[in-house]
């Protein structure tokens, strides 16, 4: 503003370093020194732009030059006509107090501001959390792209590091809004997820097909996680208590970085989770969202109430000495919030039935803290301990886990069991059948068969004679025939995860020479998970699993026989094959997801797997009414949680095709698996009522 006063006025530029204003302590925390009497000066008192006495210097704002009338002109006249350079201070100004910026204060229910800015960086602090920090200024930028930082983590996990600032990546469209960021949806959740887990399989297969050097720790969940937060596709970044907007209680992850990314717990390594807001004195930190997986010694077998052990002391690391807990970060947050009695979001992990490595985490829900204590530990050190009490009248989660444990060991009997093996031993995992509605004592008889049969020579796949391995066949071996038909990729990862969908997945058949175990057999070694047949409410039979699976798993296949067409019911009787038991290669799908990764994320411009529709040489048809498996049991949706794939291997220098299902997105216990029926094209088209339930249900299929 022109003809401004000085004190409002910014320190000159010239001679002034910022980088040393933080060092600077803040003027509370200073403690004044006063001379004794002897040595004390007399009182000055000067007016604010001198003259002052000798020995007396002045301080900014006064030492600065007084505003000229000509501010468009930074050169004065001497009165012989000759410009004089304005006067500058021969000492560092310091920067005014307005300059010293504190975060947005929180309101005392948990609402504050983005948490993260897209033009910070990100980077992993001792505690576990991601750190933010605001990027240079352009002029003291450097003019090419900082590569991507790679180093271990405390616990050995390697932390990837994204390039400075948020970098566009080209082709890559990011289909969030602002909104959405901050606050999701169920949707937006979804998508989120569903991008994250097929970067993170691509990763995978990528450094599957590598040859790594021995020791090397491979993290594509740290990888992907970190360069979806880099370009924003991620949500809930409003950091809050209570629950957290699209992700319900029950909800499972098998990756730390997928509740990052979500905004249900932000540290990707630390247990406790929490907050600065504003106290009635001073800002205090309060607990948002713990992770009990097990690394501390926490009392965690209740369904309702949780044991918690507070964070450091080093109670965990054989390379550090253990000490005593202290009453600071999570541990402080959470004594801040027993007095606040705050909602706590309680994350419970448990280990993997399926891979013993890995650990899937449950969101159990909300919780609050009802006491706590400080107690030795088995290494005689002090620990603190919380008592934390879930709020009534939520779903079940970790109550549903602890019942499937018992099931398993057991010690207690599952209500309604009818079976508790359907296949007869045809299949290595049993699979149960239930029925806690009503009296029925189960389906119509048929005879159990866990893959296809084909009543003649259906070769609907040009001949084949397999792969030439002599052991496993390797990811990335350009020799394996298999290899070079799904594209030069190897289609599962290293725990048999399918990275894509694509028009057809070849897999090693029966006579090629590679082993049994070969990871490129996935559909044929059987089932994985604990199946269950139970009787729903209103739809018949369905299928769900004890067990939780994961994105990408292989879950059964289509097993009947093989016919030529389908008999329609005549005069109101039954044909030969019901419809309700038939399965269709050729049945049209209204909407098809999307659900293989982005190739614009890893700048590829196109990739084998870009194209999701299915390419079959000739319709296939299955019947499962005589003759079956568990899924002729799965149900329609119109918001399914399971797809079905195409599959090809030899048999006898045959090709056939089989179905197999995956998991669209991970599935917790006990939650019903469905697949999307699709509608016939032909003339049959007795559309039926759909009782899915779905938001978005069209409300038939056939």
């Amino acid at each position: 503003m022109e003809g401004g006063s000085a004190y409002n006025s910014a320190p000159p530029s010239s001679g002034f370093d910022k980088s040393k204003v933080w060092d600077v302590k803040p003027l509370r925390s200073l403690v004044p020194v006063f001379p004794s009497a002897p040595q004390a000066p007399p009182f000055v008192c000067s007016p604010p732009f001198g003259p002052f006495p000798p020995g007396f210097s002045p301080f900014y704002p006064f030492s600065t030059p007084q505003p000229s009338q000509s501010p468009s002109n930074p050169e004065q006249s001497t009165p012989t006509g000759q410009p004089t350079q304005a006067r500058t201070p021969t000492v560092p100004i310091p920067a005014p107090i307005r300059s010293f910026r504190t975060p947005p204060s929180v309101a005392s229910n948990g609402d504050t501001g983005s948490s993260m800015e897209a033009s910070k960086d990100f980077s992993m602090k001792e505690d576990g959390f991601f750190s933010t920090q605001k990027r240079k200024p352009p002029h003291l930028r450097s003019s090419g792209l900082s590569q991507k930082k790679t180093r271990h983590t405390p616990d050995g996990d390697i932390a990837v590091s994204p390039p400075r600032g948020k970098v566009p990546v080209k082709n890559f469209e990011i289909r969030l809004s602002s909104f959405q960021k901050d606050d999701g949806n169920r949707e937006t959740v979804e998508y989120v997820l569903r991008t994250f887990d097929g970067l993170r399989r691509r990763l995978s297969q990528l450094e599957d097909a590598k040859e790594s050097p021995t020791g090397l720790i491979r993290r594509a969940d740290l990888k992907a996680g970190n360069m979806l937060m880099s370009q924003g596709v991620r949500t809930n970044m409003r950091k809050r208590t209570g629950p957290v907007p699209g992700v319900e209680v029950g909800d499972i992850f098998f990756f730390r970085m997928e509740m990052c990314i979500l905004g249900i717990h932000a540290p990707s390594m630390a247990g406790i989770d929490y907050m600065i807001i504003k106290g009635d004195l001073e800002e205090e930190p309060v607990a948002v969202s713990i992770v009990s997986s097990g690394g501390y010694d926490d009392d965690a077998e209740d369904r309702d109430v949780l044991i918690y052990t507070g964070q450091g002391g080093n109670m965990n690391k054989k390379d550090k000495q253990v000490a005593d807990q202290k009453l600071e970060r999570g541990n402080l947050a959470l004594e801040r919030s027993l007095r606040r009695a705050n909602q706590v979001r309680v994350i419970r992990g448990m280990k993997d039935t399926i891979n013993a490595t890995s650990k899937v985490y449950v969101y159990d829900g909300i919780y609050t803290i009802q006491e706590s204590w400080v107690e030795k530990g088995k290494s005689g050190h002090s620990m603190f301990k919380y008592k934390l009490m879930r709020l009534p009248n939520q779903l079940n989660a970790f109550a549903t886990w602890k019942s499937i444990q018992k099931w398993k060991e057991g010690s207690t009997s599952r209500a309604g069991l009818i079976l508790p093996d359907l296949t007869s031993g045809a299949e290595s995992t049993p699979v149960s059948l239930v029925n806690d509605v009503d009296d029925e004592k189960g389906p119509a008889y048929f005879t159990y068969f866990p893959t296809l049969k084909y009543s003649k020579s259906f070769n609907l796949v040009a001949p084949s004679y397999g792969c030439s391995c002599h052991s496993a066949c390797a990811p990335g071996d350009p020799n394996c025939s298999c290899i070079r038909k799904n594209g030069g990729d190897f289609p599962y990862t290293a725990n048999s995860v399918l990275v894509s969908k694509k028009p057809l997945v070849y897999e090693c058949g029966p006579t090629c020479p590679c082993f049994p175990n070969c990871k490129n057999r996935v559909s044929q070694t059987g089932l994985k998970v604990h199946l269950e047949v139970f009787k729903t409410k209103d739809r018949g039979w369905g299928l769900r699993s004890w067990d939780p699976i994961r994105a990408g798993t292989f879950i059964c296949e289509y097993a009947g026989e093989v016919i030529d067409k389908v008999q329609e019911k005549q005069d109101g009787g039954e044909g030969e094959y019901d419809d309700e038991y038939v399965f269709e290669t050729n049945r049209f799908y209204e909407k098809r997801f999307k659900w293989n990764y982005e190739p614009a994320l890893l700048g590829e411009e196109d990739s084998n797997d870009s194209d999701e529709d299915y390419k079959i040489p000739s319709p296939l048809i299955i019947s499962a009414k005589n003759v079956g498996n568990v899924a002729r049991f799965m149900n329609h949706s119109c918001a399914p949680n399971v797809f079905w794939q195409p599959v090809v291997y030899e048999h006898n220098n045959e090709s056939f095709l089989h179905i197999a299902f995956f998991a669209i997105k991970h599935i917790p216990p006990m939650v019903e698996l469905t697949y999307d029926y699709g509608t016939v094209q032909s003339g049959r088209n007795r559309k039926k009522k759909c009782l899915c339930g779905s938001t978005n249900c069209r409300g038939y299929f056939c």
